[in-house]
């Protein structure tokens, strides 16, 4: 199933790659999606408040893993492009070693800050409750995150995006059927919402790590023992470290902004968690598509393949462009039939803000398209320090006019919604402007 991306029709290519990775992230956006549609129709609004803002959390504690497990992938797609075996061997064996080590330190970390986690996100009371009893739960599938994220990431680098869909698909489901089973049948609260998540990432994290290390021969010779080298470990950090960097920076800021979304009271804070889920499910499928880019940026660099980069590199702003344009027309039609999926018809209020949340936020889908792009480039390029300084730049503005907007009585909790497009193209103005002056020194080869 592995896919050699520097051979064959470049959009081909690129799009038969990344459906399965955009059709495996849908489903893993079913994780929380199930956890917060359930618990919102049927434990409450201070239920669904409370699932909402662990989501975000548990999104920045993962973005440390993911980021990790996406710098190393990108080293192993531009392995995997020069076809160095024993570089991809090593790579895989140091990278294996540092992202388990930070596993389980942040597993650690995440139970003793538990109870400081309500100060720092300014929880009210009547939420607390069932946020920790949630977020003791879910801690818990960290180690499983690790583990699926990591051997997607390895399988995704050498061509295969098909396996890890498969793995989610299963999960995905069985984690609904569990969803349903211990809040419906078990009344077992929020708690057997978490409950249930967890186990379905532990059977997509165990599983996918049994195949890859029965199907692939490169894992199969580090197991035989892999020497590890200082400078394949330096290799390793700037690539793993920069990426993991840029994506708890750019979680980080997002959950600055959802402590500021709960001072304003549980009703902002449950349009919030609807809304937002509804938000990320609606561009997921290019922020996807820019880590499939990414993938076929990498193996081509690594071949040395300058014309089949900047071909793809045309081919997939069209594509982020197309597809964008058409989302925002859908999320701004049906922002509020979208929100009634989450919450009960009579919560009119949290509605109508959560609907003006998504139809802000929707109608500029292109910028965030725009920036999964180029985060993909500079990661594949091996320049995942620019990716840091585009996050820093987009997630710096939102967090400085989201605080700065919603102190003006004028604004209120819309000046949050306004910063986030604001954040997205300041950022894809730098990126780009980046690219014209560097394009030379950037597609060079030493």
């Amino acid at each position: 199933m592995n896919k050699d991306l520097t051979r064959g029709p470049v959009m081909r290519s690129m799009l038969f790659f990344a459906i399965p990775m955009i059709l495996g992230n849908l489903l893993q956006q079913c994780y929380n999606i199930a956890d917060t549609l359930i618990v919102g129709q049927f434990l409450g609004k201070n239920a669904l408040a409370a699932v909402g803002s662990s989501f975000t959390l548990m999104t920045f504690l993962t973005s440390i893993l993911l980021g990790l497990c996406m710098g190393s992938g990108a080293l192993f797609s531009i392995r995997f492009g020069q076809r160095d075996e024993a570089g991809l061997q090593e790579s895989i064996c140091a990278s294996f070693v540092l992202i388990a080590a930070v596993t389980i330190l942040l597993n650690v970390l995440a139970f003793v800050c538990l109870d400081y986690i309500r100060v720092f996100l300014q929880v009210p009371d009547e939420v607390w409750g069932d946020m920790r009893q949630y977020l003791a739960v879910i801690f818990c599938g960290i180690a499983a995150t690790f583990l699926y994220n990591y051997f997607a990431s390895f399988l995704r680098a050498v061509g295969n995006s098909i396996v890890p869909l498969i793995f989610l698909a299963v999960s995905a489901v069985l984690n609904i059927l569990l969803d349903l089973c211990f809040v419906l049948v078990l009344k077992r609260g929020v708690a057997g919402a978490a409950e249930a998540t967890v186990i379905a990432q532990y059977v997509s994290g165990i599983g996918i790590a049994l195949y890859a290390l029965m199907q692939c021969p490169q894992l199969r010779a580090v197991r035989k023992g892999c020497r590890i080298r200082w400078q394949c470990v330096k290799e390793i950090a700037s690539f793993s470290i920069l990426t993991c960097v840029q994506q708890s920076v750019m979680n980080l800021g997002i959950l600055m902004v959802q402590g500021l979304v709960n001072s304003f009271g549980p009703t902002v804070m449950a349009a919030f968690a609807a809304a937002v889920k509804i938000d990320a499910f609606a561009y997921m499928p290019v922020q996807d598509f820019g880590n499939a880019f990414s993938t076929f940026i990498a193996q081509n660099y690594g071949a040395k393949k300058a014309d089949r980069i900047r071909a793809g590199l045309k081919g997939a702003v069209q594509v982020s462009l197309i597809f964008c344009i058409i989302v925002s027309a859908l999320v701004w039609i049906f922002a509020r039939p979208l929100m009634a999926l989450f919450i009960e018809a009579g919560e009119t209020e949290i509605i109508r803000e959560g609907v003006r949340y998504l139809r802000i936020e929707g109608a500029f889908y292109c910028g965030i398209g725009c920036l999964f792009l180029l985060y993909g480039l500079y990661r594949a390029l091996g320049r995942p320090g620019m990716s840091v300084v585009l996050t820093v730049i987009s997630l710096g503005t939102r967090v400085a006019l989201a605080y700065a907007l919603s102190a003006i009585p004028f604004f209120g909790v819309t000046g949050i919604w306004w910063s986030v497009p604001i954040g997205w193209f300041l950022a894809d103005m730098t990126g780009i402007f980046y690219y014209i002056f560097r394009k030379k020194t950037l597609l060079s080869w030493k």
